[in-house]
């Protein structure tokens, strides 16, 4: 089979509440970060996010830093942006939303890296249904010679090692680990994979609010490792009173639309990427996003 093209649907994972332990396992750190496929097909170079929209303008450093990878390579992984030690959600999702005139001089402020997890194609062989274990070792083998800024996340088969991940590495921005099969293909669009992250919390790109400015109704979000908005659950007034303050310091940047929970699309106010909240996602019937607090760029945890 020849390599895959975008867009691509990308293996997900399914949340867990303890560490999966057995033989056969191996265990990444889950970055808090942006979720690409890199493709150099056709010798060119292709950068799609978990939703398939092309983003290669975006990121004109890793676009350059890929163009060195061999013809018919397709890789899934992160993109981070490092700052003060840990990596900064914002400040990817500032890197992801920016314009091509933007995008140089962003590149250069706020410099990513690519953190590969898989390697879905090598020498134009589509490698998905290859197991992970095989699929791993030739992805080490085709970055480690490049070095950063694409470079393959660290694994373990030992889930002592594993466990202290977990615990230590939620300084830097790790929120979690990944869990996958030794024997496992890859099957995209399904969670087949196992994430167990350190707390419920976790980082979110403000990009909008619903209702006034002057008095916002609710949040406007992108999480994680996908890259459609969604709108969070009714501020509290002492988040509202928050976020107004916060929001004064943003530029407008037209409107777009969000999915709401019970409502469907909704249009909301967009603006300039540069803010962070911590929410909290919880299921009732639906998947439910509170905002805890807005995370603001004087925030130093």
């Amino acid at each position: 089979m020849s390599a895959p093209r975008p867009p691509l649907k990308v293996a997900l994972a399914e949340s867990v509440s303890s560490l999966p332990r057995g033989q056969g396992l191996a265990y990444e750190p889950k970055f808090d970060g942006h979720r690409m496929v890199v493709f150099k097909v056709g010798g060119k170079v292709l950068l799609q996010a978990r939703s398939g929209r092309i983003i290669t303008t975006a990121f004109p450093d890793l676009a350059e830093a890929a163009a060195r990878l061999p013809d018919g390579t397709v890789l899934d992984g992160e993109v981070v942006v490092w700052a003060g030690g840990r990596t900064d959600f914002a400040a990817v999702q500032k890197r992801a939303a920016a314009t091509p005139g933007r995008a140089p001089a962003l590149a250069r402020r706020l410099p990513a890296s690519y953190a590969a997890f898989d390697l879905l194609a090598e020498g134009g062989e589509d490698l998905r249904l290859f197991a992970y274990e095989k699929r791993r070792a030739r992805l080490v083998a085709l970055l480690g010679p490049l070095g950063p800024p694409l470079q393959p996340v660290p694994m373990t088969l030992d889930p002592g090692e594993a466990a202290t991940w977990f615990e230590s590495l939620p300084a830097i921005g790790v929120e979690g680990l990944v869990v996958k099969r030794l024997d496992q293909t890859y099957h995209g669009g399904t969670r087949a994979w196992r994430k167990l992250r350190h707390t419920s919390a976790r980082d979110a790109a403000v990009v909008g609010f619903t209702g006034p400015r002057a008095r916002p109704a609710a949040l406007v979000l992108v999480l994680p490792d996908d890259d459609t908005p969604l709108v969070s659950s009714p501020l509290t007034p002492a988040l509202r009173a928050q976020a107004t303050a916060a929001l004064a310091g943003l530029e407008a940047a037209g409107t777009g639309n969000a999915t709401a929970v019970g409502v469907g699309e909704v249009e909301y106010q967009a603006v300039a990427p540069g803010l962070a909240a911590e929410v909290e996602q919880g299921t009732t019937r639906h998947t439910v996003t509170t905002v805890l607090r807005l995370r603001l760029p004087t925030d130093q945890d």
